[in-house]
């Protein structure tokens, strides 16, 4: 609570993958509606998050019941995610020999899923994109 008294300036980390809970939002409450406040967004966030409506303009932010206007400056540092990328996936899976195994696609957003599946298959790969509550038999 004694950051949230400081007007002088100050650099406050604090973790919480998309912006979803944690002392982040409390941060939040406290300083995004400054106009001489920066966020620095590291990392992905995916659809749907507060974090990723942060990074995609978004000019009021919910927490807690209450809406919070974003006069914060709103910075990504993009690279710093720990999932493999489409070309490490396709490398990865170059190394199964055949018959192949059987591939579902069930993590990441459905464009880049969808294009994944596109290089797997000019690769001579199946892969699924099962949908939602699909039961799968093998």
């Amino acid at each position: 609570m004694a950051l949230n008294r400081i007007e002088s300036g100050a650099i406050i980390i604090a973790g919480s993958g998309m912006c979803t809970g944690g002392r982040i939002r409390h941060h939040f409450k406290h300083n995004l509606w400054k106009r001489n406040a920066h966020v620095i967004i590291v990392g992905y966030q995916a659809n749907g998050t507060p974090g990723r409506a942060l990074v995609d303009g978004s000019t009021v932010f919910r927490t807690g019941g209450e809406e919070i206007f974003v006069r914060a400056a709103i910075h990504t540092l993009g690279g710093f995610s720990a999932h493999a990328g489409q070309s490490q996936l396709l490398d990865w899976v170059s190394n199964f020999k055949k018959p192949h195994p059987r591939l579902f696609l069930v993590h990441g957003e459905n464009n880049a899923k969808i294009a994944l599946q596109k290089h797997l298959a000019s690769a001579g790969w199946s892969a699924d994109i099962p949908t939602k509550n699909q039961s799968i038999s093998f």
